[in-house]
């Protein structure tokens, strides 16, 4: 600490200190519940100030948070609050959430995302086997004439439909690979073409 820093901090110290005595003196009669609107008083400024110094990592948990693409063409997805980096792509010309998911081979769609797309998963013949952490499913092969993120449009990508239930799709790395390069790092994760 400077000696600047050190003789403001004395003065104060001292005008805190004179400030609390004045206040004991002239509220002797009520001491007990001036010292609890005290307490409260203090509790808040303490919240306050908390609130103030933590707000930034409180705004990056809470805060909507969506893909951007930047000026170098590169697509910045952050970090959800659960962990998971999603992206919303457009499949035959309707959004679709998407787990962009490193360890999945393939761009897997849910039975409600192909219902939605205008695919009947009823009518798909299940001739794939996929193994996913709840064990082994079936798999139906299509083709979307369309996939769509931003400005980046691919055509007639095969995709699989998953016989089974689904949380949501998930974006393998078929997609994946079509990007130059893949980073992860503070939080985001990067694909640049």
């Amino acid at each position: 600490m400077e000696s600047d820093d050190t003789g403001r901090l004395i003065y104060l110290v001292i005008l805190g200190s004179v400030l609390a005595a004045y206040f004991i003196v002239a509220n002797r009669a009520r001491l007990g519940q001036v010292s609890r609107h005290a307490l409260l008083w203090g509790i808040i400024f303490i919240g306050v100030v908390a609130g103030i110094g933590l707000w930034q990592d409180i705004r990056n948990d809470f805060a909507f948070r969506q893909a951007s693409i930047t000026d170098a063409g590169q697509i910045v997805i952050p970090r959800a609050i659960d962990g998971h980096y999603y992206l919303t792509l457009k499949a035959d010309d309707v959004p679709v959430q998407f787990v962009v998911d490193t360890g999945a081979t393939n761009i897997v769609l849910s039975r409600q995302d192909a219902k939605r797309i205008g695919l009947d998963p009823d009518g798909l013949r299940y001739l794939g086997v996929a193994q996913t952490a709840n064990g082994q499913t079936r798999t139906a092969r299509t083709v979307l004439t369309t996939l769509a993120l931003g400005p980046i449009m691919e055509r007639n990508v095969a995709v699989w439909v998953n016989e089974g239930e689904m949380e949501g799709s998930l974006l393998g790395m078929d997609y994946l690979q079509r990007f130059d390069r893949i980073e992860i790092s503070d939080g985001k994760l990067v694909l640049t073409r």
